[in-house]
């Protein structure tokens, strides 16, 4: 089943948590991440059927009032992105190729980015850190060989580009043992 994604970001702790409270309370929505952002921001990122997503982001931007800074949803997000958010991906040794790097300056450029990755070649995402102790940065992490690696960084790239948020890229063709288990 195709599923969607939600995003509020806001400029106080405080009315995030009660804005996620709303949130999940309106709507068949699951909170994917509910957390304190640098510098003093909550975001709250939900995930659902995109009916289920609207209603809930309304609810979330109705209770907090002035609250909400920024906003986003994404639809027929593809699966890859969800264990990738959470970080349940299993990783196996064999499955590490190439590495794949996308640096943004906002949470929801690097789950765009992310989304098209999936869709641009056949990789594997590995993780999507979203803002946390990055000073509202966020990174994608993808892996496969050195061609589709490349094939799906350029699409990521240009996904962030275009919202003039894409803060860095990597392309590691035979990432260093050592870096892998650092990383992950």
């Amino acid at each position: 089943m195709k599923r969607a994604i939600g995003l509020l970001e806001f400029n106080s702790i405080a009315k995030g948590i009660l804005g996620a409270d709303a949130m999940v309370k309106t709507a068949r929505v699951e909170l994917i991440q509910g957390m304190p952002v640098c510098p003093g921001k909550f975001i709250a990122m939900i995930a659902g059927d995109i009916s289920s997503v609207n209603s809930a982001i309304e609810a979330g931007i109705k209770v907090s009032n002035v609250g909400v800074i920024d906003k986003f949803i994404l639809a027929n997000v593809d699966d890859a992105v969800f264990p990738a958010l959470t970080g349940t991906v299993e990783i196996n040794d064999n499955d590490l190729e190439a590495l794949g790097i996308i640096e943004t300056f906002s949470v929801a450029s690097a789950i765009v980015a992310a989304d098209a990755v999936a869709k641009a070649a056949i990789v594997r995402l590995l993780e999507v850190r979203t803002a946390r102790g990055m000073g509202g940065k966020s990174l994608v992490y993808f892996t496969g060989d050195v061609g589709a690696v490349q094939a799906a960084l350029e699409v990521g790239e240009r996904f962030a580009k275009e919202e003039g948020v894409l803060a860095g890229s990597a392309l590691i063709p035979a990432p260093y043992k050592e870096l892998w288990e650092k990383l992950l």
